[in-house]
């Protein structure tokens, strides 16, 4: 062979390495097993550690590697923005994100979209539908309206009722906040609606503050709704705290123990609960038929149940609240 065939040669087998290992997103270029990002909001609440669970148990059933990582505190935006940029860097086949904001978040999901890399976004929503690929959560504006009907079944359609808000930009929470009231304008007409603009904050601790000084400017509220497990853990604190618990009606989102005892014992008369584990395994394999071009649906509902000291020990029930019993 001439040297100058010989180099041509050499080269084409150069360059056809170097495209075979080049960046992520493709799945079938990279050697090993499919390696997915898996963001959460944070890393310290219950609901996040089943999501885990189930995203866990997907990555088994379906061979895959997950890289689990998320900011400590729901409030740290820059940190899970470095997290999906790093993600991006190391060239991960796919990313399932939970986005702490609706906005902030869309430049580093679109440098991941422009990279060829698939995101299924999990959990609350993004402003941009064009840069990721799939939606798997609780249809939290049902959600709210389901909490909405619960309250104006226990109010018989009356009363003074207090929002709690969580926190600006969470999207997720917004949907639930927005959709209990319109169900409290549908189903309880009659019912005032005394303040629907305060926000806990990320903490419960800042939550239990804000809570407190609901109360304190509010005497004479009869019903309240808060849209997630800080909020509500710290709302039933406060009601603790002040001597109000079991005196006002109260109707919660999430659960976790302390709640569940607080609704055994009167304190809350319903929780929405969604179903964190599926939204996990959904979110996975939802990723995975995306990059093995298998169908997956745009939208995917895991669902959302409203828990009552009645059903809460129903198998249903038991099964939604304890995941891993059943899928071990």
């Amino acid at each position: 062979m001439k040297r100058t065939h010989l180099i041509f040669a050499v080269g084409l087998i150069v360059l056809a390495t170097f495209i075979s290992c080049a960046g992520g997103g493709a799945g079938a270029t990279q050697s090993g097993p499919i390696r997915i990002a898996v963001i959460p909001k944070g890393t310290t609440h219950i609901f996040w550690n089943t999501v885990y669970a189930g995203a866990d148990k997907a990555a088994k059933d379906l061979g895959v590697e997950i890289i689990w990582q998320g900011p400590q505190q729901e409030s740290d935006r820059q940190r899970q923005i470095e997290i999906v940029q790093n993600a991006i860097s190391q060239g991960v086949d796919a990313m399932v994100l939970a986005p702490l904001d609706s906005r902030s978040l869309v430049t580093p999901v679109r440098a991941a979209h422009k990279r060829g890399i698939p995101v299924v976004i999990f959990d609350s929503g993004l402003d941009a539908e064009e840069d990721y690929d799939s939606f798997v959560a609780t249809d939290n504006l049902v959600g709210g309206r389901l909490c909405a009907r619960r309250m104006a079944d226990l109010i018989q359609g009356k009363g003074n009722i207090l929002v709690m808000r969580y926190m600006e930009g969470s999207s997720s929470t917004h949907q639930r906040e927005e959709g209990f009231l319109q169900g409290i304008a549908e189903y309880a007409p009659d019912a005032q609606l005394i303040s629907t603009n305060q926000y806990a904050g990320h903490t419960v601790e800042k939550a239990f503050q804000a809570a407190q000084n609901l109360l304190n400017r509010y005497p004479e509220v009869t019903a309240i709704f808060c849209p997630n497990e800080n909020t509500t853990q710290a709302m039933m604190r406060a009601l603790e705290t002040s001597g109000k618990a079991g005196k006002v009606t109260f109707v919660g989102f999430d659960s976790n123990e302390p709640l569940l005892e607080g609704l055994r014992k009167g304190y809350i008369q319903g929780l929405a609960v969604q179903d964190p584990f599926q939204i996990g395994y959904k979110g996975v394999a939802t990723a995975v038929s995306i990059l093995r071009k298998e169908p997956y649906e745009k939208r995917v509902d895991t669902g959302v149940q409203m828990l009552t000291a009645e059903n809460l020990d129903s198998p249903e029930m038991k099964a939604l609240l304890q995941p891993t019993a059943v899928h071990p």
